[in-house]
């Protein structure tokens, strides 16, 4: 069974970057397309940034041209990078598949101060 752990959430102020990682325990990802996925307070989860099995990567608007998704198939970790952090990114970031998800972790928790 694969187990997905997040980390490197936190508070920063707003302009600011975090990085996050998932690490992929279980199962090798590398013929995966891999996705960040963000779930604010009240709101649905929501894919935020993906990227394919040959590194191919794909934002949604809202954080276009700020995040960078990158994979390392070696270590099964998949990061985000997120620069000029804003208070509308505040939510609890998870990674899985693109599709046929595996079972959630239990995220990181973001949270940008203005």
């Amino acid at each position: 069974q694969v187990q997905l752990v997040e980390s490197g959430g936190g508070l920063e102020q707003a302009g600011g970057s975090l990085r996050l990682s998932c690490a992929a325990s279980g199962s090798s990802f590398s013929g995966n397309d891999m996705a960040w996925y963000r779930q604010a307070s009240g709101k649905q989860r929501e894919l935020v940034a993906r990227i394919s099995s040959d590194g191919i990567t794909n934002y949604k608007d809202p954080v276009k041209g700020r995040f960078t998704i990158s994979r390392d198939n070696a270590k099964n970790t998949v990061y985000l990078q997120m620069n000029s952090l804003k208070p509308e990114d505040t939510a609890r970031y998870y990674c899985n598949k693109v599709r046929f998800l595996w079972s959630w972790g239990q995220g990181t928790q973001v949270t940008v101060s203005s």
